[in-house]
């Protein structure tokens, strides 16, 4: 019986983030821009349906179980392989670029004054995939009253600047005279979210687009123990918050790390990894237009200037770091 009113106190929240999620899919597919992006703007317009008690329990579960449930299907995306593909230089490199855009991150963040969990958050998502990479970084942090304020500041600075970096990076790369190779690792290496990888990439040619959608994915591929790591310490107390929980080890990190470990061993038939994938996406877009609706607009604009700068300079940062290192390759 409990069950049955468990099911009946979520399903209205949930169905109303399912209905923005698929609305902003629409628009995503009808006019080009990122659907995280239309998730959050339309998640943020009915935010008053969180007010509803009859929607709170509902809209709760999209942000936090249903996200779990889309980050750890992102393990079919990648495979231990793409590593062996790319070689061991690239595959360095693309770890000193995340780790030390994370640092950056965080020494920045505490230097203006924000939290440095911001830093982290901010750090990850940019060093690497994006909107994705925030949410599942997000989903192990402890709760404070700023987690999804901050959260959803992130998502909205990633997509917004990985759909500019789509634009402009193709146009540097072709100023900056650099071949397919260097172009493709560039782009895979840089830009945040994997969708704006594949639209610059095969906006240069089709041979581009693959090695960057390759870069790229090795990038989501360190996402596991990124979190695993940020984790750890957590669970250390080098957080030295005193308020802060450690967080308990979450079995969609465990699941991600088995579907990959599948991915790798098992030759997956093509239409079960792109079901799952989609799936993944369906899930974060409604996920994240739950986390709009949470939000409170009033203390998004109150935060000033300082996180749109901090997401600035990361982006820059991962940017030079690519790029100075490409002649090494």
């Amino acid at each position: 019986m409990s069950h049955v009113l468990s099911v009946k106190a979520v399903l209205p929240g949930l169905t109303v983030s399912i209905i923005v999620g698929l609305a902003a899919l629409f628009l995503s597919e009808h006019y080009g821009a990122p659907a995280m992006l239309f998730a959050l703007l339309l998640g943020i317009a009915m935010s008053f349906l969180y007010e509803d008690t009859q929607c709170k329990q509902g809209v709760e579960f999209a942000a936090n179980h249903v996200l779990r449930i889309g980050v750890a299907l992102l393990g079919f995306r990648v495979a231990f392989g793409d590593l062996l593909t790319l070689g061991w230089k690239t595959a360095l490199l693309l770890v000193f670029a995340i780790l030390s855009t994370i640092t950056i991150g965080v020494v920045l963040s505490k230097a203006l004054g924000l939290n440095k969990r911001f830093g982290v958050l901010t750090g990850g998502a940019v060093g690497i995939c994006g909107a994705s990479a925030a949410m599942a970084i997000s989903a192990i942090l402890p709760n404070d009253k700023h987690k999804d304020r901050d959260t959803l500041l992130t998502v909205i600075g990633v997509t917004s600047l990985s759909t500019i970096s789509m634009i402009l990076y193709p146009v540097i790369a072709d100023a900056l005279g650099l071949n397919h190779t260097e172009t493709s690792i560039f782009l895979g290496g840089t830009i945040h979210d994997v969708a704006q990888v594949v639209g610059a990439g095969y906006s240069v040619s089709e041979q581009t687009g693959d090695l960057a959608t390759l870069t790229k994915l090795v990038r989501v591929s360190f996402l596991m123990p990124v979190v695993l790591c940020i984790l750890l310490l957590l669970k250390l107390n080098l957080d030295k918050d005193l308020e802060a929980k450690s967080p308990k080890f979450p079995a969609f990190l465990i699941v991600f790390v088995c579907l990959m470990t599948l991915n790798s061993m098992l030759d997956i038939p093509a239409f079960v990894t792109q079901a799952a994938t989609d799936f993944s996406r369906y899930a974060l877009v409604i996920s994240i237009a739950a986390i709009g609706m949470k939000s409170n607009l009033r203390q998004i604009l109150t935060v000033g200037l300082k996180p749109i700068f901090l997401l600035l300079f990361e982006t820059i940062w991962i940017a030079l770091v690519i790029l100075l290192a490409l002649p090494y390759l």
